[in-house]
């Protein structure tokens, strides 16, 4: 599996939103701006979160988006399902029984492939947050850093 543009920009952006004090609404542009991804496009890609209820959207001066569940409650898997990333990524080739080399390299596969879903659906954002932390305080940095 690769991880493209789109699910590499919506797992930054929510992990961004969990730096945030109290997970406060934080605007378009100053994600944008610290992530350095195109402020249209990470828009796109809230409004597709929003509508999977991970994050929520706060009008007025100070609004913005922020997370809607507290951060340990959304997986990675979440994440790339609710921008229409697929985690499946295996050929849809079924090997005949003459084919055992075949079969034995499909099986491993598949079972891979399974393997990998389920790791991305226990991996959450609370996870990823305090591996970014740690990785933060051995490099003696301030708590604002780039994802």
């Amino acid at each position: 599996m690769k991880l493209t543009t789109k699910g590499h920009y919506s797992v930054k952006a929510l992990l961004d939103l969990s730096l945030q004090p109290a997970y406060g609404p934080v605007s378009v542009r100053a994600i944008a701006l610290r992530q350095d991804i195109p402020a249209p496009y990470l828009e796109k890609l809230l409004i597709e979160m929003r509508r999977a209820g991970l994050v929520k959207s706060v009008r007025g001066s100070i609004g913005g988006y922020q997370l809607a569940k507290e951060p340990a409650q959304i997986s990675i898997g979440q994440i790339l399902e609710s921008v229409g990333e697929s985690i499946t990524h295996l050929a849809h080739h079924t090997p005949t029984p003459a084919q055992a080399e075949d079969w034995v390299t499909f099986t491993l596969w598949q079972r891979l492939n399974q393997k990998l879903k389920e790791a991305l659906y226990n991996i959450t954002l609370a996870d990823l947050y305090y591996d970014a932390r740690s990785w933060q305080a051995s490099l003696g940095e301030e708590a604002n850093f780039v994802v």
